[in-house]
Order: C-alpha cells, then sequence, then structure tokens
C-alpha cells in the first residue's frame, strides 16, 4: 500500500496564500510519507479551485522528490497538442516527477460550453490520446485523425520519462474500465465512488488486462479517498460533507468519505486497499494542514 495526498489547490476570494502552499508541500516531502502528490480540473464551479497545470507547476518549484499528477483531465475538453506539450514541459520543469490522468467526462460535462459536440467525446478521446502519445514519443509526427490532421510535425522537448509519463485513466463506465486496461499504465478510482464499486471496477480492468495479455501485476490501481480525521464522528462527517457540497455544488455524499476518529479512518481506508487499491489518494478538504499531520501521524503507520 502506497499513500498519495490531495494540493490544496484554492485561491479563495481570488487570495492565494503562497507561504501556506509552499510550507504545506514541504511538510508532504519532510513526512516521507507520501510518494505523489494530486490535483484536480475543475474549470467551472464555485469552490475556487486553481488550474491544474499552473497548479502543478508551481508545486514542482516547491519540491524537490514529490511526484505530481492530476486525477483528472477531462480530455475531450482539450486541444491534445495544447495538453501535450504543457504535459511534457512540465516533466522538464519537474525533472520526471509527472503523473497523467485523464478521463472522458460522461455526458453531463457542459461540452457546449467549451465548443466540443457532446456526441462523440469517446472518439475525440481516443483519438487526442493517441496524438498525444504521438507528440510524445515520435521526432516525425504524422496524424491523419477525425478531429485533427498534422503531417511532418514535431514537437519538443520530449517529456524526460519515456516513453512518457505514466497515464492514469479514470471513469465510471465499464467501456472505460476497459480502455484503461488496453491504453493506460493504472487505473484512478473517483472519489465519488463507493468501495463497493470500486471493488467492481478493478474486477472488470484486471478481466480486460488478462484479455490483452497484458502484465496484471505492473499495472496499478489507485482510489481518491475523502478524508477526515476527527475524533468526534458526528462533527468529522458534517464538516467533510459540507466542504464536499461547497466543492462539487450539492449531493449527497454520505457513502462515499471516511471520517471519524483515527481507527475508523484506519478500517475505511484499509476496505480500500482490500478492494483493490494500491495507492491510496488521501484528500481532506478542510484543515489542510492539520489533517495531514492527523493522516501521516495516526492513520498511515496503522496501515504500513
Amino acid at each position: 500500500m502506497r499513500f498519495a495526498i490531495s494540493i490544496p489547490q484554492y485561491a479563495r476570494d481570488s487570495r492565494f496564500d503562497d507561504e501556506a502552499f509552499r510550507a504545506h508541500l514541504r511538510r508532504v516531502e519532510d513526512l516521507g510519507v507520501f510518494e505523489s502528490g494530486w490535483v484536480q480540473e475543475q474549470v467551472l464551479g464555485a469552490a475556487g479551485s486553481l488550474a491544474p497545470l499552473g497548479t502543478l507547476t508551481y508545486a514542482a518549484a516547491c519540491t524537490g522528490q514529490l511526484r505530481l499528477g492530476c486525477a483528472v483531465f477531462v480530455l475531450p475538453l482539450h486541444n491534445p497538442l495544447h495538453l501535450a506539450k504543457a504535459i511534457s514541459s512540465l516533466d522538464c520543469l519537474s525533472h520526471g516527477r509527472v503523473e497523467v490522468g485523464l478521463a472522458t467526462g460522461g455526458r453531463e460535462r457542459p461540452f457546449a460550453a467549451f465548443g466540443v459536440d457532446p456526441e462523440a467525446p469517446v472518439a475525440r478521446f481516443n483519438e487526442a490520446l493517441a496524438l498525444m502519445k504521438s507528440c510524445w514519443t515520435d521526432a516525425r509526427i504524422d496524424f491523419d485523425g477525425r478531429f485533427w490532421k498534422l503531417h511532418g510535425a514535431t514537437m519538443e522537448p520530449k517529456p524526460v520519462q519515456k516513453p512518457y509519463p505514466p497515464v492514469w485513466f479514470g471513469g465510471s463506465a465499464p467501456a472505460g474500465m476497459r480502455r484503461a486496461a488496453r491504453h493506460g499504465d493504472g487505473f484512478m478510482g473517483a472519489g465519488s465512488q463507493t468501495t463497493a464499486r470500486f471493488a467492481e471496477q478493478v474486477a472488470i480492468v484486471k478481466e480486460e488486462l488478462l484479455a490483452q495479455n497484458r502484465d496484471v501485476e505492473s499495472f496499478r490501481f489507485g482510489k481518491r479517498v475523502y478524508v477526515h480525521v476527527e475524533d468526534d464522528p458526528a462533527l468529522a462527517r458534517r464538516r467533510l460533507g459540507d466542504a464536499l457540497r461547497h466543492h462539487y455544488g450539492g449531493g449527497d455524499w454520505s457513502e462515499h468519505m471516511v471520517a471519524g476518529p483515527a481507527q475508523e479512518c484506519v478500517a475505511g481506508i484499509r476496505a480500500v486497499a482490500d478492494a483493490g487499491a494500491e495507492l491510496i489518494l488521501l484528500n481532506p478538504l478542510a484543515d489542510d494542514q492539520r489533517q495531514l499531520e492527523r493522516l501521516a501521524g495516526e492513520v498511515i503507520p496503522a496501515l504500513v
């Protein structure tokens, strides 16, 4: 079992506390129990989330060992050339510490707001991924697709990591699970998925890995876990629930959180590991610094 931590990527009321951000990441590295730090992509919304690539670039300058990822970029909303260039640049700036999470986004996304045909997100996803991989690996890019065409082009610099940074897939549909097994290096379960649902997703991915004659052991499984450690269980659930509703704009999150005293959080996270996650992405949404210390001091030691 390995552990990752969410990066606090907020500018509440348009104010960014750079000193707190740097101090938080220094502490993450000093604790020595987290292999990576992750952001999310939320272009629209009232949570005050900073853009993932900008946040990760800043985080790269604040750290020296921590791997840095985004779970996930909704790929059909992006121009793959711009995204491939930005990720390659970030991998160079961080000296090869980037992890890439991608997803189709599902039909509930406001594709029209981004000028994207909502009827073809999967086709756009597949083609965009193929073009990005070509940009990262080919000296000469020749691409004749439905959405993008490119002939005799080059893109430098290439990523430090070869052939390119690890690509994690997100998603909730069985077709997305199979796509992850065919084209990805890992699958990241969403925080909005229950542990039971995540176990089902892991089984689907493993079945497809075997069908594709891919090595199951080298494929990684992770899951985001919304967590809040608090001695008062009712207070823990209320604080995390309020934060989740603010972040996502409502909803019932009671089945999608691990909250309460340290021993209850240990049990909830262990259940996620038993469901198939070897990377646990711990995601507090309130009192980031205090939660970091309690997770590292009370929860993780009981799991390793």
